[in-house]
């Protein structure tokens, strides 16, 4: 398995509502086939983006087979089926696999705070009861509570269908300790928009994106161009794109990016509870910024 098994450009795609609250189906086929024809190489549904801990588990499953409705050949489908409990993580893993996913996105346990052998066991386990599915792991201590630390991601890369990591603890040098201690063939994705040209730097693969919702074409180009050698293109980019890595991270994900999808006439509806919709004051900001990046790169 290489290091293009899952492409550079991951939108880590957002959860459409309906006015009611329920889940909008039609309007996340509509989405994610749009992701795919501006940027993206694949589709992550039900991560931290998509507000997977309000979803129930036939909601999740029903997402994934809408997702692979719309784009079944044309790009990668990786499914967030993670969880704090080991044995439910496999089952809703072993569930999504008959649909045909590309993999699946596991986050660390949260909540829990296992030691790192448990962390091991915990991904071991899930690997091999599906052991046709590529993991992609996922750490991100701020919301976690725990983190995985380079050795234990070394051992876990051993692993034949672990393949990647999806690294959003925002730590420079845990990611080089990372790409030290595994191979080259396991992929290293940027868990943050603004972290992606740092981690590319460093041996990275790519990114699971929010900002590829609005400028996916920009962030396809800017790592095209990191990877070709044009290092001054790619920084252009990056620096053009900065003023929207901060503002759609202004307040908790995904409020700020389904504040902007809607604004640009998407039908993708507000949050469920706990979250909240944007305050006033910060869409008008998160607007200015959309107006601020069209002007950039008109």
């Amino acid at each position: 398995m290489s290091s293009e098994i899952f492409g550079q450009v991951l939108t880590a795609m957002i959860t459409p509502f309906t006015i009611e609250g329920e889940v909008n189906y039609a309007e996340a086929e509509k989405l994610a086939a749009h992701l795919l024809e501006n940027g993206s190489d694949g589709i992550v549904v039900c991560g931290t983006t998509g507000e997977s801990p309000t979803l129930n588990s036939q909601e999740k499953y029903n997402l994934f087979s809408a997702v692979k409705n719309a784009i079944a050949g044309k790009g990668k489908l990786i499914v967030g089926t993670g969880g704090n409990c080991t044995q439910t993580a496999i089952e809703a893993t072993q569930q999504a696999e008959k649909i045909g996913i590309d993999g699946t996105l596991q986050v660390v346990p949260y909540y829990n705070k296992p030691p790192q052998d448990g962390l091991y066991r915990h991904y071991q386990a899930i690997a091999k009861a599906c052991p046709d599915v590529p993991v992609m792991l996922y750490n991100v201590p701020g919301r976690t509570g725990c983190s995985l630390e380079a050795s234990t991601v070394a051992k876990l890369a051993e692993i034949e269908n672990i393949v990647a990591i999806k690294e959003a603890s925002g730590k420079i040098d845990l990611v080089s300790k990372i790409r030290n201690l595994t191979p080259d063939s396991f992929s290293i994705y940027s868990g943050d928009d603004i972290m992606t040209l740092p981690l590319l730097s460093l041996g990275g693969s790519g990114v699971v994106s929010v900002a590829s919702h609005l400028v996916g074409n920009q962030m396809k180009q800017m790592i095209t161009a990191f990877m070709s050698g044009n290092h001054q293109l790619a920084t252009e980019i990056h620096l053009k794109l900065c003023p929207l890595f901060e503002v759609i991270f202004c307040t908790t994900n995904p409020i700020p990016v389904k504040a902007a999808l809607n604004l640009q006439g998407w039908n993708v509806g507000n949050l469920r509870l706990p979250l909240w919709e944007l305050s006033p004051e910060l869409t008008k900001k998160v607007q200015e910024v959309l107006t601020q990046i069209d002007q950039a790169f008109s």
